[in-house]
């Protein structure tokens, strides 16, 4: 933890060269970001589907108002799937990445040679990382969001027990901006989890190829179990 908490002290130094941050965080994006877009979309639109199908399914009769299925819907998929089950996601594609991008860098002697440049190397390959990660993150949830609403739609409609009308009833009943601030907020403690764990574990490898493989293990089980802890204490302070 203290080796962890020195590398994030002096990775959020201030740039040496702003040009050269921001060209290399624009690149962080697209390769963590822009190219997650996909895999991001598939997975909400199938778990919304499952999530209106299960509830159909299951609390289907006639003393149940027929605006409930996208109202529980939505507080599910806003509360629940959205920032905690795509960050999971994201930090078995992102966060091997990050480990193994860096630990390859650090075997072959590349931060070694910065280093002796005189770059502060923790700076120059850890903040646009994880400067990206905080930024598209949010984005990446706000697609989930949406997509997994349509997903639902998309599930509910061919059983014919809602109507399209019934469902978006449902998903607009009591909606506030309180819910989207929850998922804000979770999406930007889990984009951080994500991208300092993930470098420290690259970073600071020691060992050779097959050491990178297992740093990229850690990094990604170690984010998904700090992930799951933040959010029961996210959870618990929001209500």
């Amino acid at each position: 933890m203290g080796e962890y908490v020195l590398l994030m002290k002096e990775a959020f130094n201030r740039p040496q060269n702003n040009k050269v941050f921001f060209g290399r965080m624009i690149f962080e994006m697209k390769a963590l970001g822009i190219d997650s877009i996909i895999i991001v979309l598939i997975i909400s639109v199938f778990v919304g589907a499952a999530i209106v199908i299960q509830l159909l399914l299951n609390i289907n009769g006639p003393m149940y108002p027929s605006w409930v299925y996208g109202f529980a819907s939505r507080k599910a998929i806003v509360l629940e799937l959205a920032p905690t089950i795509i960050s999971l996601i994201l930090a078995g594609k992102c966060a091997s990445r990050i480990a193994s991008e860096l630990g390859t860098q650090r075997i072959t002697e590349q931060i070694d040679a910065l280093e002796v440049m005189g770059v502060n190397t923790a700076s120059y390959l850890i903040l646009p990382k994880i400067v990206a990660c905080l930024i598209f993150f949010p984005l990446l949830m706000v697609m989930s969001i949406f997509s997994a609403l349509i997903g639902g739609l998309l599930g509910a409609l061919p059983m014919g027990i809602i109507t399209y009308f019934e469902y978006v009833e449902g998903v607009r009943l009591e909606f506030g901006t309180g819910e989207i601030i929850y998922a804000i907020v979770k999406a930007i403690i889990n984009a951080l989890i994500i991208s300092s764990i993930a470098c420290y574990r690259g970073y600071t490898l020691k060992g050779g190829s097959v050491e990178v493989g297992q740093e990229s293990t850690k990094a990604i089980v170690q984010s998904s179990i700090v992930i799951m802890v933040f959010n029961i204490l996210i959870t618990s302070l929001f209500n």
